[in-house]
């Protein structure tokens, strides 16, 4: 059996998923699945994951990550590792507990985030479980809607950030977002991935292409710049930046944000800190930014060269 292609680089995003062995259970107890969850909290201690939605069926889960280091396989490694290990001396078995390799497939995240946490929300719905995503304990969407606590773990504000700025405003727009396919048939985001391995517009499939997978010269264009052997710091990419942008404090404020948050690998929590702002704060910056450059040729001017002074 050939090794499903994995693209990996600092600030990644993937819909990941992985069957138990002959699409047997692996979460039957509660026990289980809280073992689970904290063994999500690990991958974000440990290996810097950063959990943006979840969702565990009894044989199989979903999940929605961002990877700030690049370390997809490592990440994934611990997750299913320690949790088979787990799983087996609680019931005395051995071998193999997870079908295979996991599943992972690279979006573009402005793209399709959204569109693959409403998917990822309404499996329980799908599979006949319950009649409303809200009704179902074992995701992260009674979280999303306001209906239960946040883990320290979930990062929430990157996709509420696409509905409103206000938390209670976004927990409204998104559960209506979620709920509007209710009853509905619709079709599956993950179909358009090329090859099983990338979703994302003709613009960043050709990106990812020339950076990882034909051998050309990397495109400084591709998040993290192609320098996967040394990751940018936000102390860096901020420096280029004003360095370019040195007419307006204000919009080399705002190009810094886009700039860190696209291409440091950082956090979303860890920018805003550096900026002193929220979370949601950046994620809508930098896509108010992306507006800007589709109808600003000198701002695009700028951008280039940055990426010119970064890249050195």
């Amino acid at each position: 059996m050939s090794r499903p292609l994995r693209i990996e680089f600092p600030g990644a995003f993937y819909h990941v998923t992985s069957r138990g062995n002959e699409r047997k259970e692996v979460f039957i107890s509660q026990k289980d699945r809280e073992k689970f969850l904290s063994y999500l909290e690990s991958a974000t201690e440990r290996y810097g994951a950063v959990i943006h939605v979840w969702c565990q069926l009894s044989n199989h889960y979903h999940l929605l990550l961002e990877t700030p280091r690049g370390n997809l396989s490592e990440i994934m490694h611990h997750l299913n590792g320690a949790y088979t290990t787990y799983f087996n001396v609680k019931r005395k078995r051995s071998g193999h507990l997870f079908q295979g390799r996991f599943k992972a497939i690279l979006i573009e995240e402005d793209e399709y985030a959204t569109q693959l946490s409403r998917y990822i929300h309404l499996n329980p719905v799908r599979a006949s479980i319950v009649a409303r995503p809200e009704d179902y304990e074992w995701s992260s969407y009674r979280s999303y809607i306001g209906k239960s606590r946040t883990p320290s773990w979930l990062e929430k504000d990157f996709i509420h950030g696409y509905f409103a700025d206000k938390q209670r405003v976004a927990q409204k727009k998104y559960r209506e977002f979620v709920e509007d396919l209710l009853g509905q048939e619709y079709s599956d985001p993950l179909k358009q991935a090329i090859g099983s391995s990338i979703l994302g517009s003709q613009e960043f499939v050709d990106r990812i292409t020339a950076a990882y997978l034909d051998g050309r010269e990397r495109d400084s264009n591709v998040p993290a710049l192609g320098k996967l052997s040394r990751q940018l710091s936000l102390e860096e990419i901020h420096s280029a930046v004003e360095a370019v942008f040195v007419s307006s404090k204000k919009q080399a404020r705002q190009a810094a944000m886009y700039f860190c948050h696209k291409y440091s690998g950082s956090s979303l929590r860890v920018i805003g800190d550096f900026f002193g702002i929220k979370e949601s704060a950046i994620s809508v910056g930098r896509r108010r930014f992306e507006s800007r450059l589709d109808d600003d040729e000198e701002l695009r001017g700028m951008v280039k060269r940055v990426h010119g002074v970064l890249d050195k």
